[in-house]
């Protein structure tokens, strides 16, 4: 968790339809500018580089590039550009599953250790639909303590599972969700293991060329790659180039590249029926535990349904949202390590839904005492492994989030008697909730669309 998604027209017409046009155009107009607005917001001070795509059915609302794509040789990132997309990647590999479902290959159903027969005893339990939902129990190997070093090396997809197989599963399989890049290397494995392919070919053929992905594929450590975004990390001195590694490590958890126009693209290809049956899609994006399900989170929006997913890896974080019920598509690729493509695609969805966005630069700061900051100190858990811990700073509040630095907190005021706080780094706005003995017992975090409850300890 991180405290911080063609009318041809007559000559002659009357004079209401006329004025019906031109008011239609000025709101396609003052719609275009304010998603330019939301996006620009993010680019002070080098905080978001990147590509925003954003279609509603068919028109286009925006398409442009933000900042370099290379800061060394001062070339700009364009919608061609191409960038490493992390954990959107998890989508493409459980749509691989449900296709060889599909042939008749494998069921989801069946434990993993069906497939691959040298799987640990303690996997005995676990099933694809598991993994493809992170509910297997499996420990996500990007949390070891020893995966800095060891992910700078080319692995083979034996020595990604021998990272991580031996270690003791933290829940019984499908009592909790818990995100798990674990999960996706093992379906890797079962992919190439069923299919007798090679994941990265099989992406190819199943997925990229038919849907004419041509500035899409899986990356490695050789691969020269014509308008490749370099990755970048923010610094106390700005800018500095991410320290990859291989390629190999993240595979079918995390090392596809793309575009902006090759997502949409293959949103349009899944939803359109031309990769899945209706039922496998279905599948795919029907909610599971914590809002999740195949390879992509399902959130209800005030009745809309949104398919969505984010992705980091060093030097980059994405987001890709999609609304299938009125096709809209928000895409945002970015070459700087940071939250703003999560926050800022769920502000770019919420302005074409026509619903108001309140960006950073647009919060007044409302005055308020030391003392009556002081009520809000104190620790809050929001989830078994993190917490958010206030204190008083001089004349204003301050939030640090488990294992990250403290931030400093904007009162904007009470809303419906609870106090709100803005983080101005990452986006987030914390509601305190007072209890009968008027103090606060508890939290809201509201992040990326999403609000986190927590409680004081």
């Amino acid at each position: 968790m991180k405290l911080w998604r063609f009318v041809t027209w007559s000559v002659v017409c009357s004079l209401g339809s006329c004025i019906g046009f031109a008011q239609t155009e000025k709101d396609s107009a003052a719609l275009q500018a304010r998603l330019e607005e939301v996006a620009k917001s993010y680019t002070p001070h080098d905080a978001f580089m990147g590509a925003v795509l954003v279609v509603n059915g068919d028109q286009v609302l925006l398409n442009k590039g933000y900042g370099m794509a290379s800061v060394e040789w001062q070339i700009p990132n364009t919608p061609e550009s191409k960038f490493r997309l992390g954990s959107l990647t998890k989508q493409f590999t459980a749509t691989l599953v449900l296709l060889l479902q599909q042939d008749g290959k494998l069921n989801i159903a069946d434990p993993v250790n069906k497939y691959l027969t040298d799987a640990p005893k303690a996997w005995d339990k676990i099933t694809l639909a598991e993994l493809l939902g992170h509910t297997s129990g499996i420990p996500n190997f990007t949390n070891d303590k020893t995966f800095g070093s060891w992910s700078q090396s080319a692995h083979s997809v034996a020595e990604l599972l021998a990272f991580f197989s031996d270690k003791p599963l933290e829940f019984e399989p499908g009592s909790k969700f818990e995100y798990s890049n674990s999960n996706f290397e093992v379906l890797g494995a079962v992919i190439e293991k069923v299919s007798g392919r090679k994941y990265g070919d099989l992406l190819c053929e199943r997925i990229f060329d038919p849907l004419g992905m041509k500035d899409t594929g899986l990356d490695a450590d050789d691969l020269v790659l014509p308008k490749r975004a370099e990755g970048y990390v923010p610094g106390k001195d700005g800018l500095g180039v991410a320290r990859s590694e291989s390629m190999s490590v993240p595979w079918a958890a995390g090392s596809i590249y793309s575009t902006t126009g090759d997502l949409l693209k293959w949103e349009h290809g899944l939803f359109g029926g031309k990769v899945l049956s209706a039922d496998s899609l279905k599948l795919m994006t029907t909610a599971g535990k914590r809002d999740y399900d195949l390879g992509v989170g399902v959130e209800d929006m005030d009745g809309l349904k949104v398919v969505d997913h984010g992705g980091g890896i060093e030097g980059f974080n994405t987001f890709l949202s999609y609304a299938p019920e009125k096709k809209i598509a928000v895409v945002v690729l970015s070459n700087v390590n940071g939250a703003a493509p999560d926050q800022m695609a769920h502000q770019l969805l919420n302005v074409v839904l026509g619903k108001p966005v309140e960006l950073a630069s647009e919060k007044k700061a409302v005055p308020i005492s030391k003392e009556e900051l002081a009520k809000f100190v104190g620790v809050y858990d929001l989830a078994p492994t993190f917490s958010i811990t206030f204190a008083v700073d001089g004349d204003h509040l301050t939030g640090q989030g488990t294992g990250q630095p403290a931030f400093s907190l904007m009162y904007v005021g009470a809303k419906d008697g609870h106090p709100r706080f803005f983080v101005v780094e990452v986006g987030a706005e914390i509601e305190f909730v007072p209890d009968p003995a008027g103090g606060f017992a508890s939290i809201v975090l509201h992040q990326g669309g999403h609000d986190t409850p927590g409680k004081r300890h």
